[in-house]
Order: structure tokens, then C-alpha cells, then sequence
């Protein structure tokens, strides 16, 4: 086989086939975006990332749902981390990487394990939004099937972004089970509150679902959320700053994850969890001629 193009892994996961499955597409300085769209769709994965400029020091990033690019997410950077330790740096236990996104520069920190590798995000300081009363969330709440009384006694839903604005509905653990997208143009009821998508958190049991705003698709583990939702639970109380917050993920779609969040003294979220190969593979075709 010639040098892979593409890595298949799992990221936050506890072994290999868990967790939120990722392609990773190396080299693709000279490649169409048209092409990175297409190749994510041809993948189906929830989100594909494309590198170039790599270097033993990090690489410059871009990443796909199978509907656009986004400026920012989680779990993609991780995986992208794993493959960058294992084809950059395959004999050293412990990496630092920076990758690059239209959101800015993350450092991502890779300790290889045994068949896997342990990784870990900073997503720098929350940007915290306002409080919205329930009663304000009445539209979204009734677009996710659920009502005002599912929202858990004395709390409200926030917009908090660690690089994607997402509206943070708290709930009960029995309106989790049922909370689905409803509809379409549902991105346009979102951005009246400033938030890209909805994150809808169980505070009892910190577990929580998100979908494409299209909500065709429910997202497996969601990096992009971890740290808006460790936010949330800090800002409100619901757990201690210093300590490890394990957030649940994936239940619904037959995939359970693990991610942990915790804040260092700096206010800085640091978002960490497991990255497990899958395979690896070179394209039969060539990305430079699709348009």
C-alpha cells in the first residue's frame, strides 16, 4: 500500500467501534472545497477533517458536517491529534500539537496508550450569553417536543461558545428520552438567540444530545458541546470547579461516550477523551480533479 491518505477513528470512545467515528484526510493542500464536501458525504461520518501544512508541530484544519463547513469542532480536532501522533510522531509518548481553524489556534495534547491515545483539548475561556427564561424558550422547546414543564425547576437556557454558540435547554432526565428536532428552518429560530445549534442537557446524570439542525441526524459525542456544557453546570453551581466533570453521550444512537471536561486555574475548559484506530486507507481517485 502507498503512503494512507485517510484515517478512520473513533474518538471518545472506550475501545474501537464506540464513540464518535471521524475521517481524517491528510495532504490536501491543493483540494478543492468542493471536494472536502463531497468526500464527507461520501463518508457519512457526522464530521470529517481535512489537514494540511502538517509538521511536527500541528497543521491547519478544516472540517465538514455532510451539510458545511464549521469554523470549529471538537471531536475532529482530537481525532486529528491521534493520527498526527501516530504518522508525525509514532515513538513519542506524549505530544503537544496546534491545529489550525478558521476559530483560531488549538493546542491539543496526544499520550499514546496501549492501542490508542489519550487526548485533550484546550478550548480556551466560555463566552457566556444571558439567561433566557423558559417562557422565552416556548418555540424551541415545542420544535424539540418537549413543554415548559420538562425544563428543570428554577433553571434557564443559556447560549455559551467555546468556538460554536450553542443554546443550552436543562431538562429533565425523563425529557431527554424524549427531546427530537421537529421540522425545518430550525437554524433560523436558533440564531435568534445567537446559538448555531441546541444542546439539550439532562442536569441529573449530566448527559446530553444535540442533531443537525436538520435533525436528520443525532450527534454521537459532541467536543464542540462538552465545554459549553461543563460551562453551564459551573456557572450555575451544579458541580465544582478543579474537579473532573464526566459528561454522557450517545446512549440514543447505540454509541455511549465518554467525555471529561475540567477547568483549570486560568478559567480555560480542557476537553479530553480517548481516540481509538479504526483503519487507514489511500483514495482510489483523485481530489484535485472534483468539483
Amino acid at each position: 500500500m502507498s503512503q494512507p491518505t485517510l484515517f478512520h477513528v473513533d474518538v471518545f470512545a472506550t475501545g474501537s467501534l464506540t464513540g464518535n467515528g471521524l475521517t481524517v484526510f491528510l495532504h490536501t493542500e491543493q483540494w478543492p472545497t468542493s471536494a472536502m464536501q463531497t468526500l464527507t458525504q461520501e463518508f457519512r461520518q457526522f464530521e470529517s477533517i481535512f489537514l494540511s501544512g502538517i509538521s511536527g508541530e500541528g497543521a491547519v484544519a478544516r472540517i465538514f458536517t455532510v451539510e458545511e463547513e464549521l469554523p470549529f469542532a471538537g471531536h475532529p480536532l482530537l481525532g486529528a491529534a491521534a493520527v498526527l501522533h501516530r504518522t508525525q510522531a509514532a515513538q513519542a509518548e506524549s505530544c503537544s500539537w496546534v491545529l489550525s481553524v478558521p476559530h483560531g489556534n488549538i493546542e491539543v495534547t496526544t499520550i499514546k496508550r496501549s492501542g490508542h491515545y489519550l487526548c485533550e483539548m484546550n478550548q480556551g475561556k466560555p463566552i457566556l450569553g444571558a439567561s433566557i427564561p423558559d417562557t422565552d424558550l416556548t418555540p424551541i422547546l415545542t420544535r424539540l417536543g418537549l413543554n415548559n414543564s420538562d425544563v428543570v425547576g428554577g433553571m434557564e437556557g443559556q447560549v455559551i461558545s467555546t468556538g460554536l454558540p450553542y443554546l443550552i435547554v436543562p431538562v429533565t432526565r425523563a425529557a431527554l428520552t424524549r427531546a427530537k428536532i421537529n421540522g425545518l428552518d430550525f437554524e433560523t429560530q436558533l440564531a435568534v438567540f445567537g446559538a448555531k445549534f441546541v444542546l439539550v442537557l439532562a442536569i441529573d446524570g449530566r448527559e446530553m444530545r444535540t442533531w443537525d439542525n436538520l435533525g436528520q441526524v443525532e450527534d454521537v459525542a459532541t467536543g464542540s458541546a462538552a465545554g459549553p456544557a461543563a460551562a453551564y453546570l459551573l456557572t450555575h453551581g451544579l458541580v465544582s470547579r478543579g474537579l473532573s466533570i464526566e459528561l454522557a453521550q450517545g446512549r440514543f444512537t447505540g454509541r455511549p461516550s465518554k467525555i471529561t471536561v475540567v477547568q483549570d486555574e486560568a478559567d480555560n475548559l480542557l476537553v479530553r477523551g480517548e481516540v481509538w484506530p479504526v483503519s487507514h486507507a489511500t483514495l482510489d481517485i483523485e481530489p484535485t480533479t472534483l468539483r
